[in-house]
């Protein structure tokens, strides 16, 4: 065969090439086999270390014990410390029906998880339709429950959706029972396929779908969109694994059904009650262990709600001391708002750094370094962060915001 005939067939295997790479599901499998190779090798030849400590501060004198007031909404809201103290007892066992089992694409456990909420409701799209409005970049590693909670208000009007923290067992049987399936975020496991180095903890965060509960079994009966369909899951192993997210759990309903939902959560239908609660439960659970990384974490959380960002400082201070796992910060953002606020820019800028290491495509930490940088007087370097935080979501308002801030072009 002549030369020229050799480089033809070449070249037209090129360009067969990107023409099949140009077909969605390729493109999307192509990428993200890419990018796990080159995170593994980064990372192996270069390991992250632990989540780093606090820097030193001085100490304010009423941040292990302040608490915010407690809540003065309608004095019958908050008649009970119950919230299912009037209903009706439980049947020992419900199951809603599933919708079918489709497997979750990359980083899209909370789409599909809505997916398959929604399609019990009616709907008829697909994790696909979610994910191209809140996380339309594929290698985004997360969701908050604010944009599940965004899509359905803005895409399913018709329903309603919406979240709390401080869940427990009896609350989730009482939505489930009746009839509300529920979606919470807790820990799993990844596969070791999916390891981003030689000694990753292999630690995440994943949302699933109550649909059901046993007593006799003590279990409930979950959708899980990464793992497998038909599974269950023990009550203890759901609380264990739900409380490094502080217990939330999201659920929808139908406008007429709001009254039914207020019955059933009682006082933690109003949210400042209830994030007062979980404020008092994560105090304790402090105090009870004070070793425990996951109890301080919500403490901070539960915080920067109330907007006490000193005491929500130190609560992060004091969860970092522990072995925090390495993606936790893929997840949650709230110690980026308390170092901020706090003016503790340099623990700010500490722990985005570390963030991005282990997952540089997160809109939240680009767009908190970005603010550290520039109130370090780094005008340029947090344009470009922002600018960052955009590449990763595209339309991400608060990044739009910081750079409409200094004047800059997105």
């Amino acid at each position: 065969m002549s030369k020229r005939k050799i480089f033809a067939a070449l070249a037209a295997l090129i360009l067969l090439g990107v023409l099949i790479y140009q077909i969605p599901a390729v493109k999307l499998a192509v990428d993200w086999r890419a990018e796990k190779f080159f995170l593994y090798t980064k990372n192996s030849i270069n390991p992250p270390g632990p989540v780093p400590t606090a820097l030193p501060v001085t100490p304010h004198p009423a941040t292990e014990t302040s608490l915010p007031p407690s809540p003065t909404a309608d004095a019958t809201l908050h008649t009970s410390p119950t919230s299912t103290a009037t209903l009706a007892p439980l049947p020992s066992n419900i199951f809603l029906d599933q919708p079918q089992w489709v497997q979750q694409t990359p980083n899209n456990c909370g789409p599909n998880a809505l997916s398959f909420a929604l399609q019990i409701y009616g709907w008829t799209g697909t994790q696909d339709d979610i994910a191209a409005q809140i996380k339309p970049v594929t290698g985004d590693r997360n969701v908050n429950p604010d944009e599940l909670v965004w899509y359905v208000r803005n895409n399913a009007g018709w329903l309603n959706m919406d979240y709390r923290v401080a869940g427990d067992i009896e609350t989730l049987k009482q939505l489930l029972a009746h009839r509300y399936p529920v979606i919470v975020e807790s820990v799993t496991s990844l596969d070791p396929n999916d390891a981003l180095g030689p000694n990753d903890d292999l630690w995440a965060a994943h949302y699933l779908l109550l649909t059901g509960y046993d007593d006799a079994a003590q279990t409930f009966a979950i959708m899980d969109a990464y793992h497998e369909n038909n599974k269950s899951i023990s009550y203890q192993q759901l609380e264990d694994d739900w409380k490094p997210f502080n217990y939330v759990y999201m659920f929808m309903y139908l406008p007429q059904e709001e009254a039914e939902i207020k019955s059933i959560l009682g006082p933690d239908w109003d949210a400042d009650y209830n994030r007062q609660r979980s404020l008092e439960l994560s105090q304790a659970a402090t105090e009870s262990n004070p070793q425990d990384g996951f109890a301080w974490f919500n403490l901070g959380s539960n915080f920067v709600y109330f907007e006490k960002y000193e005491e929500a400082a130190h609560a992060f201070d004091k969860s970092r001391e522990g072995a925090l796992p390495l993606r936790m910060f893929r997840y949650q953002f709230s110690p980026f708002i308390a170092y901020f606020q706090s003016n503790r820019t340099d623990d700010l800028l500490a722990l985005t750094d570390y963030a991005l290491g282990i997952t540089d495509k997160s809109e939240e930490a680009w767009l908190w370094r970005g603010w550290g940088l520039y109130r370090k007087g780094d005008y340029d370097g947090a344009i470009a962060a922002w600018r960052k935080a955009l590449d990763v979501h595209p339309g991400y308002a608060d990044a739009l915001y910081a750079l409409s801030f200094v004047g800059a072009a997105p």
